[in-house]
């Protein structure tokens, strides 16, 4: 870089410190996330640099920033977004906001009662030692039937701050409903029961109240948890495009012996429908049957069909799970019912919470293996493309 080129910068620079924090709280609000192709410090100091990639940085740009950048020539491009994955009803409308029970239905929903193959089951168990990553919208962490299971809690979605920790407030309600599909512990003996009521959750909120989610800060997530000691992390969101951030945090994570759950998406009957990142092949893809062990049309499809049978090979489905009408744990201590594979994917990651083949040499293998070897076919039979091995059973 010249010296004239390099003084420009500095002048410029000391504006854009002064007027940082305001800016990037405006842009943020204004969906103006971006990725800056730059491995400057002096760039990523200007532009109050969010999170550090290869090959760059994110950053929330005001219009002014973003000219900028383009002026001097940087390569810049939006960072994209993902989100919850509800039954496509359940988006839009007064269906989106459930009203809460005071009590459970019963303490024992359908599909943990399905997985467990047990119907005078009381009481799950299992777990024990076990942390679970989930990455949500947050986690309702006062909840009584949550409150001895969250461990740790951390908020990557704040405007104001990349990091912040033992803050996970959930104003959306997901979060804590996948939570309690996984690790509901029946509070004081009335509450609702999960998979693995004895599971250690590592609680992130990556997405807004909304149900939005920030790709980098989803990346983000996944490497920290990964690190935090996680064996399983859930990820009960989806995109329709494949997203580098995410992809190289997921084999990061599965690098270090974690196994990633991720939820199938809605978007079927069609074949070839499955979301990012459940449609990579180092995740585990989950979609949703109903409380008859049919699939939903909304639940996503994937490609087994075309693939080498009882492989998971890309955009291929691995497993089918309860995600119609399921009731877990909401915020403020009540209960509600969602539907969707967002539901689905926690069951997966209780079952291998539960299962967890912690004396073997290569636990998270040993533990996807059982899954398969623990599968009951449905449907078309063999490896389909909306179940693909089948439902795992206890």
């Amino acid at each position: 870089m010249n010296i004239k080129k390099a003084l420009y910068i500095g002048i410029i620079s000391v504006f854009l410190l002064t007027a940082s924090n305001s800016q990037a709280a405006q842009a943020s609000s204004s969906d103006n996330r971006y990725f800056i192709k730059s491995t400057s410090q002096l760039w990523a100091k200007s532009f109050n640099a969010r999170r550090h990639f290869d090959g760059g940085f994110t950053a929330d740009l005001s219009d002014f920033q973003l000219k900028l950048a383009k002026m001097f020539g940087l390569e810049v491009e939006p960072v994209r977004k993902l989100t919850i994955l509800l039954e496509p009803a359940q988006l839009s409308g007064p269906s989106r906001t459930p009203k809460p029970s005071k009590g459970p239905t019963s303490q024992i929903p359908w599909g943990v009662r399905m997985i467990y193959d047990d119907s005078a089951l009381t009481k799950t168990s299992g777990g024990e030692n076990i942390k679970v990553a989930i990455l949500d919208t947050g986690i309702d962490k006062a909840h009584p039937d949550l409150k001895n299971r969250v461990s740790s809690c951390k908020d990557f979605s704040s405007a104001s701050s990349p990091l912040i920790d033992g803050k996970c407030d959930d104003r959306n309600g997901h979060g804590t409903h996948v939570a309690g599909i996984i690790a509901a512990d029946g509070g004081l003996g009335k509450g609702i029961y999960g998979m693995a009521p004895q599971t250690s959750v590592l609680a992130y909120k990556v997405c807004g109240n909304n149900g939005s989610c920030y790709a980098d800060d989803i990346a983000a997530g996944l490497r920290d948890a990964a690190d935090s000691g996680a064996q399983v992390i859930n990820l009960s969101l989806g995109s329709d495009a494949e997203i580098p951030f995410i992809a190289d945090a997921v084999s990061y994570a599965v690098g270090k012996g974690v196994i990633v759950v991720a939820a199938a998406g809605n978007d079927g009957p069609y074949q070839d429908s499955i979301d990012f990142p459940a449609s990579l092949v180092k995740a585990i893809s989950v979609g949703a049957i109903d409380s008859s062990v049919a699939i939903p049309d909304w639940s996503a499809r994937g490609n087994n069909s075309l693939s080498v049978p009882y492989l998971k090979e890309s955009r291929d489905m691995e497993f089918a799970a309860p995600g119609v009408s399921v009731e877990s744990t909401w915020p403020g201590g009540g209960y509600s019912v969602l539907s969707g594979t967002s539901m689905s994917a926690p069951h997966i990651s209780g079952f291998i919470a539960k299962m967890w083949q912690v004396e073997s040499e290569d636990p998270a293998a040993a533990t996807r293996d059982l899954l398969h070897r623990f599968s009951q076919d449905i449907g078309i039979t063999g490896d389909d493309d909306a179940s693909g091995w089948g439902v795992p059973i206890l």
